[in-house]
């Protein structure tokens, strides 16, 4: 049976931060993420979604951590397809008058191949440690299942090799009925791990949470399930505290899932306050009652 690891998405996050989870005492970036690594086996990381960060940055971070943790780390928005602001790429890369928020189709080959190379380099640091456990590409929610898709898909994540590469899907299309054996079956046959989300269902964003694993690496998110999901306030949106019997539920399912995959990555993402990291501790307690193998 895989190892489980479990965590949060995010360990900076300012509504974390300004909960309490953290004692009055540890009050840098530093400290944080220390004390978090302490408690937890691997932790995603969502700045780089926004900005590229520095290699000074990622070698602090893995300075603040033992040897064993593991970062997964979200794709710069850019590579994903999103539209980003700008000001989110370097200066010496930012093209001159237009849009204030820009598709990666409106730079440069050049620049666009100079921003990858910038985000391998700050990942390199993780890397070298033995600490980066996969970049996660998280596809927009308009990004409908298709030949010209997956295209996209495989470039992506054939700028991360020879990286393992999560892929998230977020339009119903890749799961529609047998649709979902062929999205599976894409990933499988081009080494990617399928990330199964919990989520609101009901919405035109919602995709099922199939708990089935394409890689010996196997990641579950969990954004809980708010009535707000669609209120465009974050804070709302993720509002959620898993209950007790639906951390039960997912520990059978969760088990399951070991016996497929070599190891398997769960991240709590209903970020509001220190919510994810009190679900995602009891849910590790839960799997430790049932013997399941665990790293931390």
């Amino acid at each position: 049976m895989g190892v489980i690891k479990v965590g949060t998405s995010s360990w900076a996050d300012q509504l974390l931060v300004r909960s309490g989870w953290y004692p009055r005492e540890v009050n840098n970036p530093a400290g944080r993420l220390g004390y978090y690594a302490e408690r937890f086996p691997v932790v995603e990381v969502d700045t780089s979604y926004y900005a590229v960060p520095a290699p000074e940055t990622t070698t602090a971070w893995v300075a603040a951590t033992p040897s064993g943790f593991t970062f997964d780390v979200k794709a710069f928005s850019l590579f994903t397809g999103h539209h980003t602001p700008v000001a989110a790429l370097p200066k010496d890369l930012r093209p001159a008058g237009g849009p204030s928020r820009i598709r990666w189709r409106d730079l440069s080959p050049e620049a666009y191949d100079e921003m990858w190379r910038r985000f391998r380099a700050a990942l390199d640091p993780i890397a070298a440690a033995g600490r980066l456990g996969a970049v996660l590409l998280q596809f927009p929610p308009w990004l409908a299942a298709g030949d010209a898709a997956r295209r996209q898909i495989v470039a992506a994540a054939r700028r991360c090799a020879p990286w393992r590469v999560a892929v998230e899907l977020r339009h119903a299309s890749w799961f529609d009925g047998t649709t979902a054996v062929d999205t599976l079956t894409f990933l499988a046959e081009h080494g990617l791990t399928y990330v199964c989300v919990d989520m609101p269902q009901g919405h035109a964003s919602s995709v099922p949470p199939i708990v089935l694993a394409t890689t010996e690496l196997a990641v579950v998110r969990f954004h809980g399930h708010s009535a707000a999901w669609t209120s465009g306030d974050k804070q709302e949106k993720f509002r959620y505290a898993y209950g007790e019997d639906e951390l039960r539920h997912w520990v059978t399912r969760l088990t399951g899932l070991a016996a497929e995959a070599a190891e398997v990555h769960v991240l709590m993402n209903n970020c509001c306050g220190d919510q994810a990291q009190r679900d995602a501790a009891r849910l590790a307690e839960l799997l430790a009652e049932r013997a399941v193998p665990a790293a931390g």
